[in-house]
């Protein structure tokens, strides 16, 4: 990937700017997560990853959404109280995105440009369920639902997305971020 993914400009949960440059160097996992979402507990998982591979150079990043099913409705303040006070999160944590609208965040334009395509859970129902209450993705490369994981190697390159079920102790996502570790 281009130095852009680094450029893009962000700003974290508690307000100040930032962008992935702070990140250089080091494996990205970048996470649309949500608090009231069946998937909520999968805070517990990311936040354990980051503290198991934070000194080997693995940083997880989460990225607030509200665009699937109305399930992150707080504010900056109350999501971060919510990390905190539920799941210890320690792990950084950004401003809400759109990560499929029309005013889809470039950097999840940028994730999604470079994996079209999420990886499935073995034996995943996951896509299924959704089409069965009508929630597929409008275009096949959307992300599919709040905890799809990208993944971004040492030097910039998005190497890997998991789809939403695909829960951090996934011996695929595992693997994944070993390697990207080296």
């Amino acid at each position: 990937m281009s130095a852009t993914l680094y450029d893009i400009p962000l700003r974290r949960l508690e307000g100040q700017s930032a962008s992935l440059n702070d990140y250089r160097g080091k494996v990205m996992l970048i996470v649309n997560v949500a608090s009231q979402c069946g998937l909520t507990p999968q805070y517990a998982g990311l936040e354990k990853l980051f503290e198991h591979y934070e000194d080997r150079g693995l940083v997880v990043l989460g990225f607030p959404c509200n665009d699937f099913g109305a399930q992150e409705p707080g504010s900056e303040a109350e999501i971060a109280d919510f990390c905190q006070r539920n799941y210890g999160v320690r792990f950084p944590m950004f401003e809400k995105v759109e990560v499929n609208r029309e005013g889809r965040h470039p950097l999840y334009r940028e994730l999604v440009q470079a994996q079209p395509q999420a990886r499935q859970a073995e034996g995943s129902q996951f896509a299924d369920k959704l089409a069965q209450h009508g929630l597929t993705p409008k275009n096949p490369s959307d992300v599919m639902w709040n905890f799809e994981k990208f993944l971004v190697d040492r030097e910039g390159k998005v190497i890997a997305r998991f789809a939403p079920d695909v829960k951090p102790d996934d011996p695929a996502l595992v693997a994944a971020i070993e390697a990207a570790l080296g």
